[in-house]
């Protein structure tokens, strides 16, 4: 096994190659669908004096550039009509679709399907399967509408498919520059939609807008100037307001000590509708918690998707961890507002409240797991909360009125670095912050617990909420702090002492939202690091780094199906329903970096792939 730590890890990390099998031409020409038959022949032979054969590298050098994108000619599922606000917010009102990343507004990843039993689950069969052509992790989470599974894969390359065959309508690879800055690899977790419009955010810190029906591009809008370490990864969230239909997308970029934020675009012309920076600037709230002027370079992302509350048209989001991430000598104070969960007036990302879940973060812990919005009663009052698994291993209950803490309960089995006191801050056990030689085993590690990579699903009529988590305690490596934009900037790292001696495992727990008490864990060898999506036929779909899709048993955490895919799980699996007929969609395929960084697994190939299953049609 291989233990990382120091500037290896984070030279494997974030020294990312040129997209594979993504070499750009001219962009955003348009292709017909299928791609364009090749026009480069061999070439003929020289009369007179003989002269030496060209190489097959040479030859290849002479081929045409390859196209980056095709259209589909004529349009497909153009019968269906366009996805209007009615749909956006009642998404399973057709059982036949999934518009969200996260399920609905409310973020609970849970489908109404029925059809998908407890008995009869492990009659599941492969309806068809697709490789994605790219490496790293696949963590998409697939958009259905029309008919059409609209897919993202690492490296921006976009498919829209026949969800009855696989059959590919049209394709579209975004070129990306050879020095792009993603922390953490290249990988999209997926794409939105509205009216005919499917949305993507690219790793060089773009937002797309292409036709569903063509895949033509609509626009393409700058978020902000990737060199200077921005990108963005996640899906945009889509939501219906008085200022109109808007995409939200937050930036990715702490470890580059950017400066966070999370915008809002008019679907209809890509227009940017507001801004709301996640730092304060001198004379704002909050600047009396950065120490000199470290808030000029402090971080705290926003690359998650949050959470809509249409009553009162407020918005939900969460940030990521100040810069550096492991030494906060430079920047005392609590540092807000990372680490926390915002709450914005919708029409113009006007901050309401906010609570910061890790003050002061030195670990890397992240705020930005997801959140779902949830009915609980407390001293027999119903309370409308904000529910979220947090990286830093709690299990956090906020009213959503106003940003009161309520609760917060652990969740993960391992956990020392802090208690939580009654106002929701966390008190330090001592001897868990970094030092230049760390002999403190600290848990939960930087990756969680949960992480914002993957989601988790919330049933409301059992009110458990399923998390797979990942149980790695490290060790913290302080290092030294020094700024120069758009490079790394996070002084010092974890070393993973549990990967490197095959102590690190993982696990789906199910929680209790009213109590916080966990009712069953479903233990496998290593840390789980895909999504989850739980149905109201009772069953919790997921799958692990061995490279197996799972259905548990939502009332105990029993396997009840499991099937080898090949690659470890990253995506987030979805399950609709076509013609009374229940559909199961999850991708596979890790990246070994991270597998060997948080599980010490080194031996799973790489590679995407996506999987379609459903029942027989008998």
């Amino acid at each position: 096994m291989i233990r990382w730590h120091g500037w290896i890890a984070w030279a494997l990390m974030a020294g990312l190659a040129a997209p594979l099998g993504c070499s750009p031409d001219s962009g955003t020409k348009d292709r017909t669908a299928g791609g364009p038959a090749s026009d480069a022949n061999a070439t003929g032979s020289a009369t007179g004096t003989a002269t030496e054969a060209p190489t097959m590298v040479e030859m290849l050098d002479e081929l045409p550039p390859l196209p980056t994108h095709w259209i589909a000619d004529p349009p497909v599922a153009a019968g269906a009509p366009p996805v209007d606000d009615a749909m956006l917010r009642d998404p399973f009102a057709d059982r036949s679709r999934w518009l969200h990343y996260v399920g609905d507004h409310r973020g609970h990843r849970h489908s109404p399907i029925t059809s998908l039993t407890k008995k009869n689950v492990a009659k599941l069969q492969v309806v068809w399967a697709m490789p994605t052509g790219t490496q790293q992790q696949f963590e998409v989470s697939p958009i259905v509408y029309g008919g059409v599974m609209y897919v993202s894969t690492s490296y921006n390359r976009i498919l829209a498919l026949d969800v009855k065959t696989g059959a590919i309508l049209w394709r579209y690879d975004h070129p990306l520059p050879a020095d792009m800055k993603p922390c953490c690899g290249p990988v999209n977790r997926g794409v939105s939609i509205a009216g005919d419009t499917i949305l993507m955010a690219t790793l060089d810190a773009r937002l797309l807008a292409l036709d569903r029906r063509s895949g033509a591009i609509l626009w393409n809008t700058e978020i902000f100037d990737y060199a200077k370490g921005y990108s963005a990864t996640s899906a945009p969230f889509v939501y219906a307001s008085a200022a109109g239909t808007l995409a939200v997308v937050g930036v990715a970029g702490g470890e580059y000590g950017i400066r966070g934020f999370f915008d809002a675009y008019d679907v209809a012309t890509g227009k940017r509708v507001w801004r709301h920076f996640t730092i304060p600037t001198a004379g704002e709230p909050g600047i009396e918690t950065w120490a000199g002027k470290s808030y000029e370079t402090g971080g705290a992302p926003a690359w998650t998707q949050g959470a809509y509350d249409a009553e009162t048209d407020t918005l939900f989001w969460t940030t990521g961890n100040p810069a550096p991430d492991f030494n906060g000598d430079e920047r005392a104070g609590d540092n807000l507002y990372s680490n926390a969960l915002l709450a914005v007036d919708a029409k113009t990302g006007a901050r309401k409240w906010h609570f910061q879940f890790t003050p002061h973060d030195v670990w890397d812990y992240d705020g930005n797991t997801q959140i779902y919005l949830v009915e609980v009663e407390l001293d027999g009052k119903k309370i409308p909360a904000i529910a979220q698994a947090n990286r830093n291993g709690y299990f956090y209950l906020i009213d959503r009125r106003d940003g009161k803490f309520l609760r917060a309960t652990q969740y993960v089995e391992q956990m020392n670095w802090a208690t939580i006191g009654a106002d929701g801050r966390p008190v330090l056990n001592a001897g868990v912050a970094p030092t230049e030689e760390p002999d403190q085993r600290v848990c939960p590690g930087n990756m969680g617990g949960m992480n914002g990579a993957w989601s988790g699903s919330y049933d409301p009529a059992r009110q458990l909420s399923f998390i797979p988590t990942i149980e790695a305690c490290q060790h913290f490596m302080k290092g030294i702090a020094v700024y120069s934009e758009g490079a790394p900037f996070m002084a010092g790292t974890p070393d993973t002492i549990d990967a490197a001696a095959g102590k690190a495992y993982g696990h789906v727990s199910a929680v209790d939202v009213a109590t916080g008490e966990i009712r069953w864990r479903a233990k496998e060898r290593f840390p789980l690091m895909a999504g989850a999506v739980s149905t109201a036929g009772g069953l919790v779909f997921t799958g692990n780094l061995e490279g197996e899709a799972l259905a548990l048993d939502a009332d105990t955490g029993e396997v009840l199906w499991r099937f080898r895919m090949g690659g470890g799980v990253r995506s987030q699996p979805i399950v609709f329903e076509l013609g009374g007929r229940p559909y199961l969609a999850i991708g596979s395929g890790s990246w070994a970096t991270t597998d060997a960084f948080l599980a010490g697994l080194d031996r799973i190939p790489e590679g995407g792939h996506l999987f379609v299953f459903a029942l027989p049609e008998s």
